[in-house]
């Protein structure tokens, strides 16, 4: 069954790429090692400002971030893996940083949300350190099927 990914930007002047969001998701949830739980799955592309605030709400940190995750509601009737919102401007500073396009440090923050709900956390150094394993085996994978955003 193909999982419902629903692909909003609220980011003025940035289109939410919805096609190439749902194929990526589709070839994560393809991934026998890591599993997102089930159910549909919002992805929100946001600005400076926006994830600030959601980051202050939520977590009690007003700093800018790159992406957070909310992990969903196992209901039966209508299951809700969760919500990954990404902001599209640290992507484009990022990215240059990294010597990668935005796009390229858009898709490490997809896959980064992607496996949040998969389980992965990175608060400690060696979670942390799996975290950036499971991201290189997930953006290789992408890669070798060319699945971007």
């Amino acid at each position: 069954m193909t999982r419902v990914v629903d692909t909003t930007s609220r980011r003025k002047g940035f289109p939410a790429p919805l096609t190439k969001v749902s194929r990526v998701v589709a070839a994560l949830d393809l991934q026998r090692w890591a599993k997102c739980p089930k159910g549909m799955l919002s992805v929100v592309f946001v600005g400076d400002k926006e994830i600030s605030q959601i980051h202050k709400t939520f977590m009690n940190d007003a700093s800018v971030t790159d992406v957070i995750t909310f992990i969903g509601e196992a209901h039966p009737a209508e299951p809700f893996a969760g919500e990954i919102v990404i902001n599209v401007d640290q992507a484009r500073r990022a990215g240059p940083e990294h010597g990668q396009s935005a796009k390229s440090e858009l898709l490490l923050y997809l896959v980064h949300g992607w496996l949040h709900l998969a389980g992965y956390r990175d608060k400690k150094p060696a979670e942390a350190k799996a975290m950036r394993a499971a991201e290189a085996k997930c953006l290789s994978y992408l890669s070798k099927r060319r699945i971007t955003l």
